[in-house]
């Protein structure tokens, strides 16, 4: 359990960014790991690969570390100690900046080291003054972005002997956040969890935007989560917040606060496609958790629904593994009462990466041939020539059937590195 969990996915894509002149963001909610990506196991790395351990400098700008110098937190001292750090001219440097946002005009300081040819740059830096959205305008377009998510299931089952049926009822209960594992009791979990909520994500998200109206922000992010796998739209929530919640508030506040919330990592937007239509619809949508056990946290474990939990863990690996991914509808004509209608049937996702494109259905269960023929409704209707997929909660061994649909098990999709 005390070992370091191997990532990687991240660290090939901070080796594949290595030395290309653009300075290198490492995004994410908070305490996702973006520190630990860079040290130790990118440090370590470049150490593996010769590079002299005075040539790597490492600062951590944590106002809650005990170890962060505070004079190097003013921007000028800063300064002067990274460039009395560099005096090779020739060789290069490594330099990781973690929790950058902490030194007031640091954007100044990255840009100068950044036009430096033999200083590489690395930055990490928390949701309340470093947002996605913004790094490119902050540093002039010249940042390559990483962003981390917490631990995928196979991530958390390294060094874990227990069985894959047990550890996922621990995963999609308590999620995959890295500090998780240090924890031995369910009730330790719980506490963290919403005390990240309490504490560090909402506080975050009020003091970035100056959220005047915290209780609605609150409701949103309890509505979200509540949601997940489901249709839904601003005016549906702004609806459930007055008629639940007893508060009143405006679609155009409602989905502000939604974006303030996807700003920090928090929630993922899925797009909903018309794969026959080839087109979007703009006003409904999915909304994802980055990490099933902060959503159930949030609802205090009153919605465990494993079909819900399942569909969004999918969801996260598919975007772990660097796929676009949409929500599908397939409209279909047929004929009711001698009139004719269209009906629409969903397709879970569509996972795109350059020119490929999969069609995936999640599927707790098909415990007979009614559930079945529900599940391929949609697959059985889509005519072009991409890649079916039907992933069931089941252990199986993976198959096509006579339409070349290629099913397969949770736990093997999970495990593997590619989609079939």
């Amino acid at each position: 359990m005390d070992a370091i969990v191997k990532r990687d996915t991240y660290l090939n894509r901070l080796i594949i960014r290595k030395d290309n002149g653009q300075i290198k963001a490492i995004t994410g909610p908070r305490r996702c790991g973006k520190s630990f990506i860079l040290d130790p196991i990118y440090r370590n790395y470049l150490l593996e690969q010769g590079v002299p351990e005075d040539h790597i400098i490492c600062i951590t700008f944590d106002v809650e570390d005990d170890e962060t110098p505070q004079e190097l937190l003013d921007r000028e001292k800063l300064k002067d100690y990274l460039y009395s750090r560099i005096t090779d001219k020739t060789e290069p440097y490594y330099v990781f900046l973690d929790e950058i946002q902490e030194v007031e005009g640091f954007e100044k300081i990255v840009n100068g080291l950044n036009k430096r040819p033999n200083v590489d740059v690395y930055i990490t830096g928390s949701n309340s003054k470093f947002l996605s959205s913004e790094i490119n305008t902050i540093f002039r377009g010249r940042t390559d972005e990483v962003n981390l998510q917490p631990f995928t299931f196979k991530e958390f089952c390294q060094g874990r002997t227990e069985s894959e049926n047990e550890l996922w009822k621990e995963y999609y209960t308590f999620g995959g956040l890295p500090a998780l594992r240090k924890m031995p009791t369910n009730e330790q979990k719980i506490t963290y969890l919403q005390k990240l909520w309490k504490k560090t994500y909402i506080d975050d998200v009020v003091e970035r935007h100056n959220v005047e109206n915290r209780d609605a922000l609150e409701a949103i992010a309890d509505a979200l989560c509540s949601s997940i796998g489901s249709l839904t739209n601003t005016s549906r929530i702004t609806n459930t917040l007055e008629s639940v919640r007893k508060i009143k508030i405006s679609d155009d506040t409602v989905a502000k606060y939604i974006g303030y919330l996807e700003d920090a990592f928090l929630f993922y937007e899925a797009r909903r496609y018309n794969i026959k239509g080839n087109r979007y619809y703009e006003n409904i949508k999915k909304y994802y958790s980055v990490d099933v056990g902060l959503r159930n946290a949030r609802l205090n474990y009153r919605q465990l629904e494993p079909t819900h939990l399942m569909e969004n863990v999918i969801y996260n690996e598919l975007l772990h593994r660097g796929y676009a991914v949409d929500v599908g509808v397939v409209e279909h004509r047929v004929m009711k009462n001698g009139k004719s209608e269209y009906r629409q049937y969903e397709v879970d996702f569509i996972a795109a990466d350059g020119n490929n494109k999969y069609y995936i259905q999640s599927a707790f269960e098909i415990s007979d041939d009614q559930k079945r023929q529900q599940e391929l409704n949609s697959l059985l209707r889509i005519d072009d020539s991409f890649q079916k997929i039907v992933i069931v909660k089941e252990d199986i061994m993976p198959y096509r059937d006579n339409h070349g649909i290629y099913f397969t098990g949770l736990f093997q999709f999970l495990n593997s590195e590619k989609l079939i």
